[in-house]
């Protein structure tokens, strides 16, 4: 999802140096112009079901989308596991059940995987200790991850607190991005994401942390809750810091797999998975910041 600051096609959904940038970036505009009001409709308007209930979507195509990127399709069983298992753990979040269903979750997919192993061993279609392993990630982890924000929208004025990891996650990756369209000179990481710059990520994460700092400003004068803001500003640059690292992290997988997007589903940025990536790794640690390191206090 974020921290795009130019990529090629290779990479994914920020590929400034195509022929037909234009109409990428045209593309990649207008979804962005549906998809982040209608998400930040149902985070903060609608109720913590509905939302829960969108997560559980989410996790569920992200879950599909990285079996199928990564080749494995040989058993569509375990990808239908994997996908079910995925929807169901942001719900058991909800009722909180979290922990009692990402336990189950895992021990009944670790049955089914096996036995599924067993079933078609020194066949065909044999399933390797390595593709259990990706279906567990795909199937529980990333799951259990994405579904902090469950978490963060059930507490109390959850609404204020759910839009901490998107609000760094989403500013991180347009900052990092039109900073290295814009100023982008020296190559981060080459081997991974040829056109992403140091600069883009410097550009980031001043970006995010900004606009993490001016959403407890705008807090502050639009209800009566105090925000410290040195907590605040550890959000930012650690959301920051977290969501280019998500951002890398999936497109290493991508160019050791030699995909383009992990999906089709949003033109101009791939499938859900290339949107969410990051959040993989935002979501977790603004949940954790924010018990450990209260920012928004609203006793």
């Amino acid at each position: 999802m974020v921290s795009g600051v130019g990529r090629l096609r290779l990479g994914g959904r920020n590929d400034e140096g195509l022929g037909k940038g234009g109409e990428y970036m045209k593309a990649r505009l207008l979804v962005a112009a549906v998809f982040v009001p209608l998400l930040a409709v149902v985070m903060f308007f609608l109720p913590e079901y509905v939302f829960a209930a969108v997560v559980a979507i989410i996790c569920a195509i992200s879950s599909y989308e990285f079996q199928h990127a990564l080749g494995y399709r040989g058993n569509e069983r375990i990808v239908i596991y994997s996908s079910f298992s995925a929807a169901i753990i942001p719900i058991g979040v909800y009722f909180d059940y979290g922990e009692i269903v990402f336990t189950a979750i895992i021990v009944v997919m670790m049955c089914l995987l096996f036995f599924e192993a067993i079933r078609v061993y020194g066949k065909k279609k044999q399933i390797t200790l390595a593709q259990i392993l990706v279906t567990l990630f795909g199937g529980c982890i990333l799951p259990y991850l994405l579904s902090t924000l469950v978490a963060l929208r059930n507490m109390p004025e959850g609404r204020l607190f759910v839009l901490l990891p998107v609000i760094s996650a989403f500013v991180t990756d347009g900052g990092a991005y039109f900073t290295g369209v814009l100023i982008g000179k020296t190559r981060a990481f080459p081997l991974i994401s040829p056109k992403k710059t140091v600069e883009g990520y410097i550009g980031g994460l001043v970006v995010g942390t900004a606009i993490i700092m001016l959403y407890g400003a705008i807090i502050i004068m639009t209800t009566f809750y105090d925000v410290r803001f040195g907590a605040l500003a550890v959000y930012g640059v650690l959301g920051a810091v977290v969501t280019e690292l998500g951002d890398l992290a999936f497109s290493m997988i991508k160019r050791e797999f030699e995909v383009k997007d992990y999906g089709r589903l949003l033109p101009g940025h791939g499938g859900m998975l290339d949107r969410f990536d990051s959040m993989v790794f935002a979501a977790p640690v603004i949940y954790l910041l924010v018990g450990v390191i209260p920012a928004i206090i609203i006793d």
